[in-house]
């Protein structure tokens, strides 16, 4: 079981896969099961007749079942499952030359392995969000990360976005085609009836050889025929710019502008927010597409929550007095912006005096020494002065946890407008006193001026020079990626930071550790590095007694720690050798999964 397939591109729960039957299919894909000579058949409802096909060889046969409407009682759908699956006469498959999938019950939660999971019921889910969610997760948690899911009858090109960006693998063309002959024209913003049009805005043969009115004027399987069969090709052309949005790792931007067409959609895309679980567990930990935060649902997409958990959680600010609260600025990294060279130049030499964290939404915030690591260097968002309460009370309530958590002597805050608001507001609930410093302006000179003066005198406090800031962005990094404590094991007293910034490269003695890599923040290890954190209980990966040259393959992974996501640096422990690597795949799955890429190996040494 569940040995067909291979996933070779990842986005959240969507992913684009390589089934290995009849001369290969990429995935996601709309399939025709009802076609008897297709690679995936579908042998009947045990209400009516079925048909196991004679040759079975490089197929998968969906098993007779036993539908049920979706508000069954849950004991009766346990009932119609157990019947079905007791029938040995017709569910022996140990007989089949074939791969097998099963239908099941969007209640049903004893999953038996299988390669293909067929949803039934699917059509209902439609304008029920929290069933459609609830259903779809069931699903997948319950079964391996191998196995296929098909969503028939539901997708149009309207919501194919969200069936894939929520785990679908396989689709098909029924509704549009059932749409065509209702006289429905699908597209991608939503259904129109024929008899209210007036032009049709695809180029398909269909659509460029007649006008709406003169397509109505056929007889009604004619035209039945040729509406059902643009419809099938405005679902195909969306299936290809939803793979090509999860190769690009930016199909979240997409749904989010999709789900407007219907408000079930929108509901979907929430509620599956909320499932922050399942979705931070299949998500990159970076992706090299700018990540825009353009509605109200970005503030609860995984990469901007895990962010502010790990600073919250993993990050250790420096051991010093006073905190300079700043605001982001459009260009990234913050720093090279001219608004922040412009602080920079205010604090002067006080800044080694004071520790520097940017306010902004959505990620909240961002200490200076995490302002390459992704999303912090990699987000875009609508400017326009003007702050919603949702914002607001996320960006406050990041800074909030963040002051009671870690303790200062002063805190400067040289912001204006909604960022002053926020820190107000932050002031009043924690009775932490902050001191405001721009009078017309955070550009304006009376305002840096006052930056400059109130950090003026500091000198006799606790401070740290260049050379120890560096480390502590090596530390800091360490830490996020890895978890707290793990800076220290990486860093050692001795540590030396040479190239310039962001290029920074670490070293103890002439041994290089790890180098500073400026597109995500992260830390790649070298194989001296890795051996630093040998000892180090996350983030490590145990293989077989083999020698992997580039790759490790997930059959040959024995453990690998449930905390790694997809583009997470790994070290590997093996009998004969020890590396450092990234992950293409999380920990939980490479212990599932029969086929595919578990790690990119970088370095790699042979021991004993």
């Amino acid at each position: 079981m569940t040995n067909i397939f291979e996933v070779t591109h990842r986005d959240a729960a969507a992913r684009i896969g390589k089934l290995s039957l009849d001369g290969g299919l990429s995935t996601p894909a709309i399939i025709q099961p009802w076609k008897k000579d297709g690679f995936i058949v579908d042998s009947g409802s045990l209400w009516g007749k079925t048909a196991i096909p004679e040759k079975t060889q490089e197929k998968i046969i969906i098993l007779p079942h036993k539908s049920a409407p979706l508000h069954t009682r849950e004991e009766i759908v346990k009932g119609l499952a157990d019947s079905v699956s007791s029938d040995e006469t017709l569910l022996n498959t140990d007989e089949l030359e074939a791969h097998t999938g099963l239908v099941v019950h969007p209640l049903y939660q004893q999953l038996p392995e299988s390669d293909l999971y067929v949803l039934g019921a699917a059509k209902q889910l439609e304008n029920n969000p929290r069933a459609f969610v609830d259903s779809i997760i069931n699903i997948r948690e319950n079964t391996k990360s191998g196995s296929i899911l098909y969503v028939p009858s539901l997708s149009k090109p309207e919501n194919l976005a969200m069936i894939v960006y929520i785990g679908a693998d396989l689709v098909d063309d029924t509704l549009p085609v059932i749409k065509g002959y209702q006289d429905i024209y699908l597209t991608t913003s939503g259904e129109f009836h024929l008899d209210r049009m007036h032009e049709f805005p695809c180029p398909c043969d269909v659509c460029s050889a007649a006008v709406p009115e003169k397509l109505l004027k056929l007889p009604k399987k004619q035209r039945a025929e040729l509406l059902s069969r643009h419809n099938s090709f405005a679902l195909s052309s969306e299936l290809s710019a939803v793979r090509e949005q999860v190769r690009a790792g930016s199909l979240r931007e997409y749904v989010e502008r999709q789900c407007r067409t219907r408000p079930w959609l929108t509901a979907v895309l929430r509620l599956l927010d909320s499932e922050y679980s399942f979705i931070e567990k299949r998500t990159p930990v970076f992706r090299s597409a700018t990540l825009y935060a353009n509605t109200s649902e970005s503030m609860n997409r995984v990469e901007i929550k895990r962010f502010a958990e790990r600073v919250l959680e993993r990050y250790t600010p420096p051991d010093l007095d006073t905190l300079v609260l700043l605001p982001c600025s459009a260009k990234k990294p913050y720093s090279v912006s001219l608004s922040h060279q412009k602080f920079i130049n205010a604090l002067g030499k006080y800044r080694k005096f004071v520790h520097e964290v940017i306010i902004t939404s959505p990620m909240g915030i961002v200490p200076r020494e995490l302002e390459l690591m992704y999303p912090a260097a990699h987000y875009d968002t609508p400017v326009t002065g003007d702050w919603d309460a949702e914002e607001r009370a996320w960006v406050g309530g990041c800074l909030k946890s963040y002051l009671q958590k870690n303790k200062y002597t002063n805190i400067i805050a040289h912001v204006e407008g909604a960022y002053r608001e926020i820190c107000e507001s932050v002031e009043e609930e924690t009775g932490i006193g902050f001191v405001y410093t721009v009078d017309d302006g955070v550009l304006a000179r009376t305002s840096l001026n006052n930056l400059k003066d109130a950090v003026f005198g500091l000198d006799n406090g606790k401070k740290r020079s260049g050379d120890e800031t560096k480390l502590d962005i090596m530390r800091v990094a360490a830490d996020y990626q890895f978890g707290k404590g793990a800076g220290r094991m990486l860093v050692p007293g001795d540590g030396i930071v040479r190239a310039p910034y962001p290029k920074y490269q670490l070293f103890s003695e002439k041994k290089q550790l790890a180098t500073l890599i400026p597109q995500y923040g992260t830390l790649a290890l070298t194989i001296e590095g890795g051996m630093m954190l040998r000892d180090w209980q996350g983030y490590s990966v145990t293989i077989g007694d083999f020698i992997p040259r580039s790759t490790i393959l997930a059959p040959g992974v024995i453990e690998a720690d449930p905390q790694i996501r997809p583009n997470d640096e790994v070290i590997v422990k093996g009998d004969k050798i020890f590396g450092v690597g990234r992950a293409a795949m999380s920990g939980w799955e490479m212990k599932e999964s029969a086929r595919g890429v578990a790690v990119e190996l970088r370095h790699s040494k042979k021991i004993g």
